[in-house]
Protein backbone atom coordinates (compact mmCIF):
# COMPACT_ATOMS: atom_id res chain seq x y z
CA UNK A 1 0.00 0.00 0.00
CA UNK A 2 1.82 3.47 -1.35
CA UNK A 3 1.53 6.26 1.48
CA UNK A 4 -0.48 9.13 1.12
CA UNK A 5 0.91 12.28 0.24
CA UNK A 6 -0.61 14.98 2.65
CA UNK A 7 -0.08 18.79 2.45
CA UNK A 8 2.21 18.41 5.60
CA UNK A 9 4.47 16.88 3.61
CA UNK A 10 4.73 20.12 0.95
CA UNK A 11 4.73 21.87 4.28
CA UNK A 12 8.05 20.66 5.87
CA UNK A 13 9.58 20.33 2.37
CA UNK A 14 8.67 24.18 2.00
CA UNK A 15 10.13 24.93 5.88
CA UNK A 16 13.50 22.99 4.65
CA UNK A 17 14.00 24.46 1.66
CA UNK A 18 13.44 28.17 3.28
CA UNK A 19 15.87 27.15 5.96
CA UNK A 20 18.37 26.10 3.48
CA UNK A 21 18.11 28.70 1.06
CA UNK A 22 18.22 30.94 4.03
CA UNK A 23 21.36 29.74 5.78
CA UNK A 24 23.41 29.56 2.53
CA UNK A 25 22.12 32.86 1.87
CA UNK A 26 23.79 33.78 5.40
CA UNK A 27 27.07 32.11 4.31
CA UNK A 28 27.23 33.66 1.31
CA UNK A 29 26.77 37.40 2.86
CA UNK A 30 30.01 36.86 4.42
CA UNK A 31 31.86 36.40 1.25
CA UNK A 32 30.27 40.07 0.43
CA UNK A 33 30.75 40.97 4.00
CA UNK A 34 34.39 41.01 3.05
CA UNK A 35 34.60 42.64 -0.17
CA UNK A 36 32.85 45.26 0.94
CA UNK A 37 35.08 45.81 4.56
CA UNK A 38 37.74 46.14 2.18
CA UNK A 39 37.20 49.80 1.60
CA UNK A 40 36.07 52.04 4.05
CA UNK A 41 34.09 54.07 1.71
CA UNK A 42 31.48 50.86 1.36
CA UNK A 43 30.53 50.86 4.92
CA UNK A 44 26.71 51.92 3.71
CA UNK A 45 27.11 48.41 1.71
CA UNK A 46 28.97 46.52 4.47
CA UNK A 47 25.60 47.35 6.99
CA UNK A 48 23.31 46.26 4.40
CA UNK A 49 25.08 43.23 3.83
CA UNK A 50 25.33 42.38 7.70
CA UNK A 51 21.26 43.46 7.79
CA UNK A 52 20.61 40.75 5.05
CA UNK A 53 22.44 38.16 6.85
CA UNK A 54 20.93 38.99 10.01
CA UNK A 55 17.38 38.59 8.45
CA UNK A 56 18.23 35.25 7.03
CA UNK A 57 19.72 34.02 10.04
CA UNK A 58 16.33 35.07 11.78
CA UNK A 59 14.47 33.28 8.76
CA UNK A 60 16.48 29.57 9.04
CA UNK A 61 15.68 29.69 12.89
CA UNK A 62 11.81 30.66 12.65
CA UNK A 63 11.69 28.17 9.97
CA UNK A 64 13.51 25.54 12.31
CA UNK A 65 11.22 26.47 15.03
CA UNK A 66 8.09 25.76 12.42
CA UNK A 67 10.02 22.32 11.49
CA UNK A 68 10.14 21.71 15.10
CA UNK A 69 6.87 22.19 15.88
CA UNK A 70 5.07 20.22 12.92
CA UNK A 71 7.39 16.94 14.10
CA UNK A 72 6.37 17.43 17.51
CA UNK A 73 2.71 17.85 17.09
CA UNK A 74 3.44 14.66 14.87
CA UNK A 75 5.19 12.72 17.34
CA UNK A 76 8.54 12.39 15.47
CA UNK A 77 10.47 14.94 17.68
Amino acid sequence: MASEHTIADDIVYDLISIQYHALKGAQLYDEFLGDAEHSAEHEDVAQFFRRCKSEDEQRALEAHEFLGKLTRAHGLG
